[in-house]
């Protein structure tokens, strides 16, 4: 019996729900997923089309919805599989130099000359073993080896008696090998069992190198191995050992590679790891099929392709599987929507953290550190404050990925002599290994006359040192004087006259801003707000030209070549922070539009730009000391006048069980011993009433837990009942859901999930107003922050 899946021609349905429904009812957000199947059972062979489960899918913002809550994966950064060159000195002062092969799942392997000039390799940081072990397990014998070196005399001079019996044959260096890498003892016989068991754990394992690996593989020896030999093989073992001889013997070869630079690094994708997981779903369903099969065997029943994958055990892995992901993966992240500025920034973080990567506790300061070659790629002031400074960083504005190769790609003008003469600039994006061979001037100044910048000496970037040569010199120019920042540090205005430590602090608070009731736009801006508030997609734009026949609060009416679109509208949607995502309609009825205009804004935005504080009068001036420091004093206009008011949404949530006696928790109005004034807002139901208002200790669902009572606590008739009719007395207790402190505020809405009689879950979302109090956090744009110490009467702030 065989069974086979097809990859060509898979199909993806619709989701079978919204993504505002999956919110809702704690749902994934997911599709399903067909492919083509064929069973050959005997001389029987039958093809179908079947399902193998559902896999998240990703939305226009670039995260996934699990288990209805908003998730991202963080961009890793991590090294590129390869081989690395280092040389170090030991306590004694003499140089050790050693490669480093690393794999493309991160295992390494590595090469060394010891101080009698042997050469060792060491596997997995298992024992080390001869090379010339190495290369004979490999598949090649001492002459082949030999001919495939520069330094024949070298291998040749180490090698003892004993030594020189273990590669006699292939066999005598696998058993060898063997015994080394698995670390097992006494007298082991040659199989092909033992050299398949070998050739899967270690050569297919742990030596792959991958597409990017056998590339800079190529690329670092001047090998013309095919692309598609991803793995290790016996000539990538004697050129890297060429490479280090070289590096010890030849004193011009001194070339120890740069780790922390970016062409060494690889970014890897939310693509990269979803690829991996649907691997190891599909290792799962190969076992859970495997046991079908056996069923079918016993029972002596004809299979078909859909029967061996059940909709119910079996295609429920692929799933599975995902959600596990995106609940233990450490870069996989609740997406953060405190305002627009953190939708867009969120998505473009690198991170050094996770399985494969550094820790905050011991990677170094070099690891850290600004590199040149984060130039126009990674911001060098967005970061995280803390013990994982450095390792966490954001894109550059205009930095991309390069998807196929993994490497970060920044833009520049291209100044060729043709180019100069028709006055034409040609955009291209450099990856790191690229822009080492380019004289790059700095995009600081914007000149109007051509003429005079052409005969100017110019500042300039070449292989990672900051020169001033002629403008004739120059290969390419940066395109914009904000390339080397990430969107956060790009908002702040005259950031070249900031502290770096500072602008690092506005640009991580910028993020923090909760979205105002009524917004307002800066008056000194950067001119990137724009382009910000289009990116995050809290607005709505006019995907078409048309006329406006109707606006509400919940959808706009379009007309466009002769149809009528609806467009709908976000209205007091909780993000994950709990702030409240709203839109406003902002073009009147019989109003044309044109296409990329904008029809509503969304919070934090003002006429399409982004908006996230207000512009108020600042004093600098001491006051009976309540403002020492960090301590900010503010007027009481600031509250009564909403101007620093802001709206909040919060969800409170119960759900029914059975207890361990077997009885069905109740939701219900009738609750005793309570009183009548915190039951008044329930409807019959048990549930609050829409439209509410709520106060701190109110009911907001009524429910009731049976309880069988003890012995002792029997009154009379209950033990009359019990004596004559053998019948159990049971007490119930309240466990209602009550507002707690601080929650006080208008109920919006109530979702009633009920999945079966005995589960039911309710809902109740709460809007509240928040104005701004003591102890609240207010900042500028230049890191200047402090925390609310006093709010004083308008007499003693006339002004402010």
């Amino acid at each position: 019996i065989s069974f086979q899946l097809f990859a060509k021609g898979y199909q993806l349905l619709e989701p079978s729900i919204k993504e505002r429904d999956a919110v809702y009812e704690s749902l994934t957000y997911s599709s399903e997923l067909y492919v083509s199947a064929r069973l050959i059972f005997g001389f029987d062979v039958q093809k179908q089309t079947i399902s193998i489960g559902n896999i998240p899918i990703m939305n226009s913002l670039g995260t996934f919805i699990i288990n209805g809550i908003y998730r991202i994966v963080i961009n890793q950064i991590l090294l590129s599989p390869g081989i690395y060159y280092r040389s170090e000195l030991d306590h004694k002062g003499i140089s050790i130099y050693t490669g480093t092969i690393i794999s493309d799942w991160g295992g390494r392997s590595e090469l060394a000359i010891d101080k009698k000039e042997r050469i060792w390799a060491r596997v997995s940081r298992k024992q080390k073993i001869s090379i010339l072990v190495l290369s004979s397990a490999m598949g090649s014998n001492l002459k082949e080896i030999l001919d495939n070196v520069s330094y024949p005399e070298i291998f040749l001079s180490f090698p003892n008696a004993k030594e020189k019996k273990r590669i006699e044959s292939k066999e005598k260096a696998i058993l060898e090998f063997y015994q080394q890498f698995a670390c097992v003892g006494g007298d082991l016989v040659f199989s092909e069992s033992l050299c398949e068991e070998l050739q899967k754990k270690f050569f297919q394992q742990k030596c792959e190198l991958g597409r990017i690996g056998r590339r800079n593989m190529n690329r670092r020896l001047n090998l013309d191995i095919p692309q598609n030999s991803t793995f290790l093989l016996p000539r990538d073992v004697l050129a890297a050992t060429d490479h280090l001889i070289g590096m010890k013997f030849e004193t011009g070869i001194l070339d120890d590679d740069d780790m922390n630079h970016l062409k060494n690094k690889r970014i890897r994708s939310v693509a990269d790891l979803l690829q991996d997981q649907f691997g190891l779903a599909l290792g799962r369903l190969q076992h859970a099929v495997q046991k079908t099969i056996r069923r079918v065997f016993i029972r002596q029943s004809k299979p078909t392709p859909q029967t061996l994958v059940t909709p119910t055990s079996t295609s429920i892995l692929l799933i599975t599987t995902y959600e596990t992901f995106f609940g233990t993966y450490p870069l996989s992240q609740v997406f953060d929507q405190t305002n627009p500025l953190t939708q867009t920034v969120h998505g473009r973080k690198v991170s050094c953290l996770g399985p494969g990567g550094l820790t905050g506790r011991t990677a170094s300061f070099r690891s850290r550190d600004i590199h040149p070659s984060h130039y126009g790629r990674i911001c060098p002031i967005d970061t995280s404050e803390g013990i994982n400074v450095g390792l966490t960083g954001s894109l550059a504005i205009h930095a991309r990925i390069d998807h196929w190769w993994g490497s970060v790609e920044s833009p520049f003008y291209e100044i060729s002599e043709k180019a100069k003469k028709k006055k034409e600039r040609q955009v291209v994006y450099l990856s790191p290994n690229r822009d080492e061979y380019y004289m790059i001037a700095a995009g600081n100044s914007l000149s109007l006359n051509r003429g005079i910048q052409e005969e100017q000496v110019v500042p300039a970037r070449y292989r990672q040192e900051f020169l001033t040569i002629a403008w004739e010199q120059i290969h390419v120019r940066s395109i914009f004087p904000f390339q080397y920042f990430s969107i956060g540090g790009s908002l702040i205005p005259f950031i070249e006259h900031n502290d770096a430590n500072r602008a690092l602090m506005s640009s991580n608070m910028q993020r923090q801003a909760v979205p105002l009731s009524r917004s307002e736009k800066c008056i000194v801006g950067t001119g990137l707000e724009r382009q910000t508030a289009l990116d995050s997609r809290v607005s709505v734009i006019a995907e078409r030209e048309g006329k406006i026949i109707s606006t509400n609060s919940h959808k706009i009416l379009l007309s466009s070549s002769g149809k009528t679109i609806s467009i709908p509208l976000v209205t007091h949607r909780r993000s994950n922070k709990n702030t409240c995502m709203h839109q406003k309609p902002r073009v009147p009825r019989g109003k044309s539009i044109k296409k990329g205009q904008i029809l509503a804004e969304g919070a934090a935005t003002v006429g399409g730009e982004l908006a996230l504080g207000k512009n108020v009068l600042v004093a600098y001036m001491p006051w009976e000391g309540y403002n020492f420091e960090d301590a900010v004093l503010i007027s009481e206009r600031l509250v009564y006048e909403d101007i620093y008011t802001s709206f909040h949404i919060r969800k409170y949530e119960i759900q029914t069980d059975t207890t361990s006696q077997g009885s069905a928790e109740k939701i219900t109005k009738e609750i005793p011993h309570l009183e009548e004034h915190l039951l008044r807002n329930l409807d019959r139901n048990g549930v609050v009433k829409l439209g509410s208002w709520v106060e701190t200790g109110d009911i907001l669902v009524g429910k009731l837990t049976p309880q069988i009572a003890s012995e002792s606590s029997y009154i009379a008739e209950a033990g009359l009942l019990r004596a004559i009719f053998g019948l159990e007395v049971s007490t119930s207790k309240e466990t209602s859901l009550k507002l707690p402190i601080g929650g006080r505020g208008r109920v919006i809405d109530v979702k009633w999930i009920q999945r079966d009689p005995l589960d039911i879950m309710v809902r109740v979302y709460i809007l509240q107003k928040r104005e701004i109090k003591v102890g609240d956090k207010v900042a500028g744009r230049h890191g200047n922050k402090g925390i609310i110490s006093k709010i004083l009467p308008r007499q003693d702030m006339p002004y402010l």
